[in-house]
């Protein structure tokens, strides 16, 4: 793993007030290199997982949960039976901020890069 991956998946969500600019778009593309499969699509970042069963998938479901709860920064999910996407974007500020990449970052370790 790049160190810079390591640095985002060990990183912490900082609070991400009204006023703060989103990441601008060389910025968004810098992180994205640091990741492993996610895109930005419509302003978000996200990315679309495939499990073998519905058991694996609410087991990733519920990881995500954790890593949200435990970073205060929540992703909007889509879940189906075997799939999830994952959509990161920080509302607070209207576009993707460092937040939205350090959480990728950690549901890519979940998933075994």
């Amino acid at each position: 793993m790049a160190d810079s991956f390591r640095d985002l998946a060990r990183g912490q969500c900082k609070p991400c007030e009204g006023g703060t600019p989103p990441m601008s778009a060389a910025a968004v593309e810098a992180n994205l290199k640091n990741l492993c499969g996610w895109q930005v699509v419509d302003g978000k970042l996200r990315k679309d997982f495939k499990f073998p069963d519905h058991y694996v998938t609410m087991a990733f479901v519920n990881a995500v949960a954790w890593i949200s709860h435990r970073q205060d920064h929540h992703p909007d999910l889509t879940v189906g039976y075997d799939n999830c996407r994952v959509e990161y974007s920080t509302h607070a500020i209207g576009g993707l901020s460092e937040n939205d990449f350090i959480c990728a970052a950690k549901i890519d370790v979940l998933t075994d890069l």
